[in-house]
């Protein structure tokens, strides 16, 4: 799984029109799932996630996770996180699980981060987004559950 983490100030979700998910202070997580991923992946990445210290401190060092600064975490699904768009100029997405594989890791990501004690917030899964947000510094971090090889 690979996650897209942006320190925000607030982020927001909007689709036909309406707002659908939004947050102040946070994370906005950009989520993709490829084939191989699992539970494991979704679970080590979400404790990776709630655990991240790079809200400030009271002499501004980052050593505060979200949970310390009472932030949210607004989720978005993301396929073309698993773009190559090395040869060509059209990306292609074959790296990417198909949807009715992501969706329910996507879900127990989600899950795992509430279990966590975050509060969470959500895109709208397999629909067409506006995402808004203001980046707090900006902090942007790319994440990815390791391999078997790499555990």
């Amino acid at each position: 799984m690979r996650a897209l983490v942006q320190r925000v100030g607030r982020a927001r979700v909007t689709v036909e029109g309406k707002v659908t998910a939004e947050i102040r202070l946070g994370l906005l997580v950009l989520l993709g799932v490829t084939h191989q991923d699992t539970e494991i992946d979704a679970r080590w990445l979400a404790g990776k996630v709630a655990g991240l210290r790079v809200f400030g401190d009271s002499v501004g060092k980052m050593n505060l996770d979200v949970r310390d600064v009472n932030g949210a975490v607004l989720v978005v699904p993301q396929f073309t996180l698993y773009a190559d768009a090395r040869h060509g100029r059209r990306p292609d997405f074959i790296e990417a699980a198909k949807p009715d594989y992501a969706e329910p890791l996507i879900d127990r990501f989600c899950t795992a981060l509430g279990a966590a004690g975050v509060k969470i917030e959500r895109g709208v899964f397999r629909a067409f987004m506006t995402v808004e947000l203001m980046n707090d510094g900006p902090v942007t971090l790319m994440l990815e559950s390791p391999k078997p090889d790499e555990t």
